[in-house]
């Protein structure tokens, strides 16, 4: 079982997005994500989801909210709570990466890019400004085959 964070700094119209294209054998090798990673121990949510967008983008978050838990079920992956965040506030210059290729994107071209199926749903959530919730997505390999909204089948 994995906790990770995911963090979708807004700009206006536009969220900072990762493209993944650095790593190998990267589960989310050549799609678009927000920032984030892993829980480190001892962490809270905040600790990681402040740790990690300093180190992926250099900025240090000043403003953000906790918006809902993901969790994901594959199987070809362990189990992963994903705890979901945008940030409105940061200082600090975004740099390099060293996972992939950061740009800022509008978020009416979002569902052109590469994404994961499960990620156009809790991004149609942020969009809503849906109140925290909870998501759980089931994946066979890169399809999804399920998705559960506050415990309500929605796919």
């Amino acid at each position: 079982m994995i906790n990770s964070t995911l963090c979708y700094l807004e700009r206006g119209d536009e969220y900072l997005m990762l493209h993944r294209v650095k790593k190998e054998n990267d589960m989310n090798r050549d799609k678009w994500i927000g920032v984030g990673g892993k829980f480190e121990e001892g962490e809270s949510p905040e600790d990681c989801v402040l740790r990690e967008t300093r180190e992926e983008t250099g900025l240090t978050l000043t403003d953000y909210c906790y918006r809902g838990l993901v969790t994901f079920v594959s199987d070809a992956y362990p189990t992963e709570y994903m705890h979901l965040f945008t940030a409105t506030g940061w200082e600090g210059e975004a740099g390099v990466c060293d996972e992939g290729e950061l740009a800022w994107i509008k978020k009416t071209e979002l569902l052109s890019l590469p994404l994961w199926e499960g990620d156009k749903i809790f991004l149609r959530l942020l969009e809503e400004d849906r109140p925290f919730f909870s998501l759980k997505l089931r994946y066979q390999g890169e399809r999804l085959v399920q998705a559960v909204l506050d415990g309500t089948t929605i796919v």
